[in-house]
């Protein structure tokens, strides 16, 4: 198979992205890292499905069995429970079965955390950060920033925190969903993947936040009626781009929610995942902090105007 004829183009764009990363965090302070992209531990997470492979070598070497990185998140919060600071990685991730035209299972991700800044100011240098890359291009974005609660009730007419289940389904009807094993989160998502998201405007920042507390994954949940989950997600058109925690440094909590997702991978019919002992012995250590994960292949794609990720990578999945 050849290259489209823009592959040197996207090339260049990717070059031109990384350095305005690199010189964006180096204007304020933030120190770039690498950490490893093999781990004895994997992600968790039921919805997320990692790669493994097995280790040859001598048995002192530890864990013969080593997942591929989801994300760097995990060595960069030992790094932070070791006082490094405020910090990034911007390298590659990789992710099991995740494989189309928007997907890729071997993509880049930016990853960085701020030290003592909550999930809103994160979010500010988030916005920034998309704009710079806009300006790159001679582009401007609008900026909506909007609660999730608010979000629902402004275009569906729905309170997410409220709502029955039974009201959530009504609006994805024309789409025949089987509905066994979906629990309300999941409807909430296919209500933001299926009417939502599809209709943010190509032309805008959308910033949703305070999410509901059943969706915490690693942020904080702030005490209420409802209580919220401390975190937040930037759309640039209609993509997701970065997903962002006022982050939990609570080493009981955490340990409580990976065993929850293991419980829900068993009901799944997936296989439990090894939880990060060394993340949980230092998290108690980890200074209050912000982090954030953005996508750097969604973001190239809103830059260079495609909807194909195979037209950003220089060899996409099928020819790798």
């Amino acid at each position: 198979m050849q290259h489209p004829v823009s592959l040197p183009r996207q090339l260049q764009l990717r070059a031109r992205l990384y350095a305005l990363i690199r010189a964006f965090f180096a204007e304020r302070n933030v120190l770039e890292v690498e950490t490893p992209i093999l781990s004895a531990s994997g992600n968790t997470d039921p919805n997320i499905e990692s790669f493994s492979t097995v280790f040859s070598g001598h048995v002192d070497a530890g864990a013969r069995e080593r997942w591929l990185r989801t994300s760097p998140e995990y060595p960069l919060k030992r790094l932070l429970a070791a006082g490094i600071g405020d910090c990034y990685e911007l390298g590659r991730v990789f992710r099991n079965g995740e494989a189309g035209g928007r997907h890729n299972p071997e993509f880049s991700m930016l990853e960085w955390y701020r030290v003592g800044w909550d999930h809103r100011q994160l979010m500010e240098e988030t916005i920034a950060l998309v704009e710079a890359a806009l300006a790159m291009m001679g582009r401007r974005a609008e900026v909506v920033i909007e609660s999730y609660r608010q979000l629902f009730l402004d275009e569906l007419g729905l309170d997410p925190m409220h709502a029955s289940l039974d009201e959530l389904r009504a609006p994805l009807a024309e789409y025949a969903i089987d509905a066994s094993d979906l629990g309300r989160d999941d409807w909430l998502d296919l209500l933001i993947t299926h009417k939502l998201q599809p209709a943010f405007p190509r032309d805008r920042i959308t910033l949703i936040h305070d999410y509901p507390a059943s969706q915490c994954a690693l942020a904080r949940i702030r005490a209420g009626e409802p209580p919220m989950a401390e975190r937040f997600e930037l759309y640039l058109g209609p993509y997701e781009l970065a997903n962002g925690y006022h982050e939990l440094n609570d080493a009981a909590e955490q340990r409580r929610r990976f065993e929850r997702d293991n419980t829900l991978r068993r009901a799944r019919g997936l296989r439990e995942i090894p939880m990060d002992e060394p993340l949980l012995s230092v998290l108690d250590a980890m200074p209050d902090c912000a982090g954030v994960a953005l996508g750097v292949e969604r973001l190239l794609m809103c830059l260079a105007g495609t909807d194909a990720i195979a037209d950003v990578l220089a060899f996409p999945f099928v020819t790798a």
